[in-house]
């Protein structure tokens, strides 16, 4: 087990969450994971690292969507968007895999952006440190727990 999913683990447990693991072979697209895991695309919630005026962020929405850039620096006020680089954030993320990091920016002293989208599903799955581990868990607790700004960011991507 991870340090990363023990840290996620004992946070879920002492807020009294009911959550499922979900172990699937090895993946590192939304997509891929949904199919591995045999769960709804839209159900994945994939979690991107950016940079709002050089703030680090978390933003969280569904697995067949895309960020809008636009969209997101209106909703934000920011000046200045753009992905964070592994470079500025796998340090951030302390063994957890890069590109495998739980939404949970609250744990990492990190603002939490959601796409109104992802609010429409009773439950969200997410990579829990690993790319062949997923937490399956009520939307309505992770919203709780995280207390994330939701905002209409993102768009549906064509596959």
């Amino acid at each position: 087990m991870t340090m990363p999913l023990s840290r996620l683990e004992s946070f879920l447990r002492n807020e009294d969450v009911s959550f499922n693991k979900i172990i699937h072979h090895k993946t590192f697209t939304a997509q891929e994971t949904a199919a591995n895991a045999h769960i709804s695309g839209k159900e994945i919630a994939k979690t991107v690292i950016m940079k709002l005026d050089e703030q680090m962020c978390m933003i969280v929405l569904p697995g067949d969507m895309q960020i809008d850039f636009n969209l997101l620096k209106e909703a934000t006020g920011a000046h200045q968007i753009r992905l964070a680089t592994e470079a500025e954030f796998k340090d951030l993320f302390v063994n957890c895999e890069v590109g495998a990091m739980p939404p949970f920016g609250n744990l990492y002293d990190m603002p939490v952006y959601v796409a109104e989208a992802l609010t429409e599903f009773v439950f969200i799955a997410f990579n829990a440190g690993t790319h062949s581990m997923l937490i399956q868990m009520k939307y309505a607790d992770f919203e709780r727990l995280v207390k994330p700004s939701i905002m209409k960011i993102a768009y549906h991507a064509n596959y």
